[in-house]
């Protein structure tokens, strides 16, 4: 990553807003648990109220987190189409000339085949190249290269 705000694809923008949602569900609920200045029973239930009190806080920290993400990524705008970055779409043909379509970004997403993380081998060699270069990177079954044929905006078809 480079340092400054990022894009995001519009998967990874959804998949962000999941967690989120998901997070705010959570933390409500363990906040309601918690008993706010009460006296709390024996030392198994104040270490019970501590615990929740932490995961409370570990929660709040990744709300913080992703709404940060999600708002970098609005700033940054949408995704460039002259060299690859995170939320890109691009087109490579490999040394088998096998061409494949991948996304890049930052999250994994189950069950997505066409999503490259840009910290994976194929991800970081491809971060800032531009259509007609060629990558050289270490694939499980050895070296490989692949070709950039194109670049779009982070829908892939």
């Amino acid at each position: 990553m480079t340092g400054a705000p990022e894009p995001i694809s519009e998967a990874g923008r959804s998949t962000l807003e999941r967690e989120l949602a998901d997070l705010r569900i959570e933390r409500d609920a363990v906040a309601a648990t918690l008993r706010g200045g009460e006296d709390v029973g024996d030392r198994a239930d104040q270490a019970d109220e501590l615990q929740r009190a932490d995961q409370l806080d570990r929660l709040d920290d990744r709300i913080t987190e992703v709404e940060g993400r999600l708002r970098e990524a609005a700033a940054a705008g949408a995704p460039k189409t002259e060299s690859v970055g995170v939320g890109s779409t691009v087109t490579l043909r490999f040394a088998d000339a096998d061409e494949m379509t991948v996304r890049i970004g930052e999250l994994a997403e189950e069950l997505d085949p066409e999503l490259v993380t840009a910290d994976s081998p194929l991800g970081k060699v491809l971060l800032g190249r531009r259509a007609g270069e060629t990558v050289e990177y270490d694939a499980p079954g050895g070296r490989t290269t692949a070709l950039v044929l194109s670049i779009g905006d982070g829908e892939a078809t």
